[in-house]
């Protein structure tokens, strides 16, 4: 038996951990071990602030419940969400397909179903009314029939309907299918852009950074289609004065759009309209073609 030092006590800590026998678990907490390490001899960690830090991780659990995951939005204010998703992103995604967003902890199964051009909003808060259109292809263009398209979002007054009180109750959300030439339209009203929870740990550490805590204004989309992976995204309108600094880090440049009137296409041109095309990914041999995120029947709400 030796002393162990600043640096030996990382070799044991592996050395005791390299009999694991699954080698993904091996990999990934073999990792984690060697870069908390290194962590806390780069900012040479005190004793006193490594309590803290515990202190902090439990209040964050302490905070999670059936209706909010902490733990989700500290990873989101921390980008690791983001990176994460955009590393799967990467991996199977097409070049010329939609680049994906966040799920979001909103997102509900079995929404509502409307025809084409019926309106996301059963209970309107006011708001300025827009018509979102346009068509779902793969990656080379070509147009997928029927495929199902699924859109949530916040009212006009930025509150999703889990937070209205009661959550038995489905509102700005629906289903859609597209037309045989992979055509669809829906009218809803602009969200609001908002602020995640700054009640809990997670929203007090970012008012120590200085931050402002809001999301823009924006629409989730979720489309699927057989032989296709889900495309989990969503559009950002441009004019949000947060579109800059999205505290998630959600906002990617493809996916901000402007509502305008006169658009050409718009089927209801009585209304501002927003054009977005969806490119799907093929799915891979070995693709699931699943989404990123959690269930969020178990994992909600936090900052989408």
């Amino acid at each position: 038996m030796s002393d162990l030092d600043r640096d030996s006590i990382t070799v044991e800590a592996l050395r005791q951990m390299a009999s694991t026998p699954d080698p993904r678990l091996r990999e990934v907490v073999t990792a984690a071990v060697r870069h908390l390490h290194d962590f806390a001899r780069d900012v040479n960690l005190t004793p006193d602030e490594w309590l803290t830090g515990i202190a902090f991780l439990t209040a964050v659990g302490q905070n999670c419940s059936a209706v909010r995951q902490e733990f989700i939005l500290l990873s989101d204010v921390l980008g690791l969400s983001r990176l994460v998703n955009v590393m799967h992103d990467h991996a199977g995604r097409e070049a010329a397909g939609t680049e994906t967003s966040l799920l979001g902890p909103f997102f509900r199964e079995q929404a509502p179903e409307f025809q084409l051009g019926e309106s996301l909003i059963r209970h309107p808060t006011g708001g300025m009314e827009v018509c979102l259109f346009g068509q779902v292809t793969d990656a080379d263009g070509k147009a997928i029939p029927h495929a199902e398209i699924d859109a949530w979002q916040t009212n006009a007054e930025g509150l999703y309907d889990l937070q209205m009180g009661d959550a038995g109750s489905m509102d700005m959300r629906g289903r859609f299918r597209a037309d045989a030439e992979g055509r669809f339209h829906f009218r809803t009203v602009r969200p609001l852009g908002y602020s995640i929870p700054m009640d809990g740990p997670v929203g007090r550490l970012v008012k120590d950074q200085r931050r402002h805590g809001m999301r823009p204004s924006h629409i989730h989309i979720l489309v699927q289609a057989t032989g296709f992976r889900d495309l989990v995204t969503a559009l950002y309108f441009g004019d949000d004065p947060n579109i800059e600094s999205d505290t998630v880090f959600g906002v990617s440049r493809s996916l901000v759009v402007m509502a305008e009137p006169g658009l050409a296409g718009n089927p209801r041109p009585d209304l501002p309209g927003v054009r977005y095309d969806f490119r799907l990914s093929r799915r891979g041999a070995n693709d699931s073609g699943g989404r990123v995120g959690a269930d969020p029947s178990r994992m909600m709400p936090a900052a989408e």
